[in-house]
């Protein structure tokens, strides 16, 4: 869910430019930066960008800049510019004193005349002049390139997961080929405990077969290698599907792997078998890290 996208536009009387980042996150979490003029749009800018991304902490801004020549001519107020020359003028001729350049200059620094940095920024015009119609464009530009970020990074995400699956199956054929050998060791190992048993006098045969086929029985892992196999093989179907919720479904069917493997590690009983459950598990939670950037 990591990803980034932006969208600009340069025009006469202003520049716009829309940015978008975005990181893993279980929920989605906005963070917004906007102009003053859009902030009525805030919620609806919200809910589109949660449409499109679904997931993810995201940041958002957009900045709006007038250029220079553009904010001279908005912001200088000439109507207050000549009521407070005039004023001025009045005063300083009733206290007898000369007026001219001095005096349009002192005019110029009175408020309201030549508005400040901050309020040329945020300037009620620019509201007026320019809608958010005009610029809802460049939120779906930005969109766009993100959702493209997204499905580029997903596409070698996964070839990358799929391999990790692969050297799960090739561990799992390895304990396939290792299995006869196994069960013909604890053949062995039963038919060695057999015969001490059957001449200690003591020997009950009916107890003695029960305990040996509840033992068998938890030795056995055919069905466990079973379930493993049909769990790999629906993994990599479900990682080409268009589900929008198809990152939740592996990771459902990352926690069926790793069940399986437990389960043949704890009842294999046997040293390879437990090196090769714990190759499988190294692999599964690299699988389980890169889940986390899948919608």
């Amino acid at each position: 869910m990591t990803g980034y996208g932006q969208a600009h536009r340069e025009t006469d009387t202003y520049t716009a430019a829309v940015e978008l980042r975005s990181v893993n996150s279980k929920t989605f979490d906005l963070t917004l930066r906007l102009p003053r003029f859009l902030m009525p749009h805030e919620l609806e800018i919200r809910n589109a960008v949660a449409k499109a991304l679904l997931r993810g902490k995201v940041n958002l801004n957009l900045d709006f800049v007038r250029p220079a020549a553009a904010r001279a001519a908005a912001t200088l107020n000439k109507e207050a510019l000549i009521a407070a020359f005039q004023e001025l003028k009045g005063i300083a001729q009733s206290l007898g004193l000369p007026t001219g350049e001095d005096t349009l200059l002192a005019a110029l620094r009175l408020p309201g005349v030549i508005p400040s940095a901050s309020e040329v920024r945020d300037a009620e015009p620019a509201a007026e002049e320019i809608t958010w119609p005009e610029l809802q464009p460049l939120l779906t530009e930005a969109l766009a390139a993100m959702q493209q970020f997204r499905q580029d990074e997903g596409t070698t995400l996964t070839i990358e997961i799929l391999s990790y699956i692969a050297t799960i199956r090739q561990q799992l054929a390895a304990v396939e080929a290792h299995d006869p050998a196994r069960i013909e060791h604890v053949r062995q190992r039963l038919a060695g405990h057999l015969a001490e048993l059957t001449s200690h006098e003591q020997f009950n045969a009916t107890r003695f077969e029960q305990e040996v086929l509840y033992y068998i029985e938890k030795l056995d892992i055919a069905e466990e290698k079973v379930r493993l196999a049909a769990h790999l093989a629906y993994f990599e179907q479900a990682i080409h599907q268009p589900d929008e919720a198809v990152g939740k479904k592996l990771g459902f069917l990352a926690q069926e792997i790793g069940r399986e493997i437990n389960t043949i590690g704890s009842k294999a009983n046997d040293a390879t078998v437990q090196h090769l459950v714990v190759g499988m598990k190294e692999e599964l939670e690299k699988i389980k890290e890169q889940l986390n950037n899948i919608l």
